[in-house]
């Protein structure tokens, strides 16, 4: 029986965590600018190899830094339409933790506000 992995499943395998930054970021800024936003601001190592995105002010600009085992990678996506729709956070958190599937519905244009899961059968233990 052919059996496909759950959206669950995905999130589990990927052993990269994604931070969001909640802030609005100068866009303006570069890896080692970022690198202290994520210590200083988020509270994170910049070195752990996890993904730490920021989004502009009118949210149609994301960068995402990481490290890459030997230098800073950063990656930069600007919307020629629409904006990103940021998930809801708690007021004064300055990140929010996404799951893989977040982010891929995130870079998509989906609103992860929107997004709810529909009760399913669960069989008990």
């Amino acid at each position: 029986m052919l059996k496909l992995p759950s959206l669950g499943e995905l999130d589990q395998g990927l052993r990269i965590r994604v931070y969001l930054c909640t802030s609005p970021t100068d866009m303006r800024k570069g890896f080692d600018t970022l690198a202290v936003l994520v210590r200083d601001t988020l509270g994170g190592d910049p070195l752990s190899g996890h993904l730490f995105l920021f989004v502009g002010r009118r949210r149609d600009r994301l960068k995402i830094l990481y490290w890459d085992g030997d230098g800073y990678a950063l990656w930069y996506k600007r919307l020629e339409q629409g904006t990103f729709r940021m998930p809801v956070t708690k007021d004064g958190a300055t990140h929010v933790e996404l799951k893989a599937s977040e982010l891929a519905m995130l870079l998509e244009g989906i609103d992860l506000r929107s997004i709810r899961r529909r009760k399913r059968f669960r069989r008990p233990a």
